[in-house]
């Protein structure tokens, strides 16, 4: 299936922006799910996830944006935004859960539902699993983040029960200039502060943003796929050597390691979940239905992102 028109939610993340311009440049209309003022000449229209829930009401898409070939939702708050206080910890469950629930209920109330719902995820459900091969077939993990993500991918159940194809893409670390993790690390990188965290011997496992977006194109052109997609490169680093061939794509030291001690200290559970979490996962699906990788090591992908 060649999707003509999406249904975009979370468009105005790091992500959901470049797919946008991605799905433009393939032809590709889009009408995003938007909680601030609508404004219809861009295609968009103004939804409240949590008073929709609430409500039981979805909000009226308009004859004149057509039906719709494929919703894609992205909505989520920033996992590393903040500290984990329960307060924050609540807004990260809501802004997942509770956003997919709504979604749910308004793609199945539609006189003709997409035929595809792809639901971001993250590889955080497997849990920090030391140097084990996690592939699609993996059990989830163990803390905040694992259970985080089980009950974010369950809330498409209605979805897949009213015969909607679901695809729950599992990001990993996303290598991009424009925001994320690559986006933080580089003031500190360019002073030539950079350096492995802790012990360094946790593995990274990361995508190059042009791949993430032929991947998100690729999960709703491919009818085969459906459920765990792991949306990560298929050779997963070290942390110590991803910091290391940072250093060497900018041409600066990497000298200056930051204990773990110091990590927990500032940023408590966030720390071990996230900068310090061990995940080495591998694209089995992705590879197995025949996607292929542009950047599929480390240095490439880097300098893509960094030679302008």
């Amino acid at each position: 299936m060649t999707p003509s028109n999406v249904l975009v939610s979370g468009a105005s993340g790091m992500i959901g922006t470049a797919l946008l311009q991605f799905l433009s440049n393939q032809s590709i209309a889009t009408v995003c799910l938007t909680r601030r003022h609508s404004r219809p000449e861009k295609r968009e229209i103004h939804w409240d996830p949590y008073s929709a829930l609430a409500s039981e009401k979805s909000p009226a898409i308009p004859d004149s944006l057509g039906p719709l070939d494929a919703a894609i939702h992205l909505s989520g708050a920033n996992v590393a935004g903040q500290p984990w206080t329960l307060e924050y910890r609540k807004k990260l469950r809501d802004s997942r859960v509770e956003t997919t629930l709504s979604l749910g209920e308004m793609l199945i109330s539609l006189p003709k539902p997409p035929k595809v719902l792809l639901c971001a995820s993250a590889i955080g459900i497997y849990g920090s699993r030391g140097d084990e091969i996690l592939t699609e077939e993996s059990g989830p993990g163990t803390g905040f983040l694992a259970e985080l993500c089980q009950e974010w991918e369950s809330a498409t159940r209605d979805v897949e029960a009213a015969g909607i194809r679901v695809v729950h893409l599992r990001f990993g670390v996303v290598l991009s200039r424009s925001g994320g993790m690559l986006n933080k690390l580089l003031p500190l990188f360019r002073a030539g502060l950079g350096g492995k965290l802790g012990n360094g011997r946790q593995w990274t496992s990361w995508v190059a943003l042009p791949d993430l977006l032929r991947v998100v194109q690729f999960c709703l052109e491919t009818e085969s796929l459906r459920g765990a997609v792991n949306v990560v490169a298929p050779q997963p680093e070290r942390n110590a050597e991803f910091t290391a061939t940072l250093g060497k794509v900018l041409g600066k030291p990497t000298f200056l390691p930051v204990p773990a001690t110091a990590l927990k200290v500032v940023f408590g559970a966030m720390a071990n979940e996230t900068m310090l979490s061990s995940l080495r996962v591998l694209p089995v699906r992705l590879v197995e239905a025949g996607f292929r990788f542009e950047f599929e090591d480390l240095n490439s992908a880097l300098r893509s992102q960094l030679s302008s």
